[in-house]
């Protein structure tokens, strides 16, 4: 199983490349949901890492991904600047998925 990175900025994607993770810096939502659509179909990934900028300018159609596909994994991860509230995001997740408020 592989990991791939989709980040908005590069100085990420230096430091996954150096960790040996692949990936691509983008800005574009568009570019950015093909990419996560082409990491799909590549049934060597089972992690995408993903910033959080990055993950914020595509929100609803990441959800939506997540909600319908076993595979890969998508991981939203901080960038350079630091995190935003990322239990809030995974309980959030949680209580849409299961209904299940923590």
């Amino acid at each position: 199983m592989k990991l791939y990175l989709i980040s908005d900025n590069i100085d990420t994607q230096v430091g996954m490349r150096l960790a040996g993770i692949d990936g691509v810096v983008l800005h574009e939502p568009e570019a950015i949901m093909e990419a996560v659509r082409k990491t799909a179909e590549n049934e060597e990934i089972g992690v995408l890492l993903i910033t959080e900028k990055a993950a914020d300018m595509v929100k609803d159609d990441i959800r939506t991904f997540r909600m319908n596909m076993h595979r890969p994994l998508i991981v939203e991860i901080p960038d350079r600047h630091g995190s935003r509230d990322i239990a809030g995001s995974i309980n959030s997740m949680v209580e849409e998925s299961i209904g299940l408020k923590l």
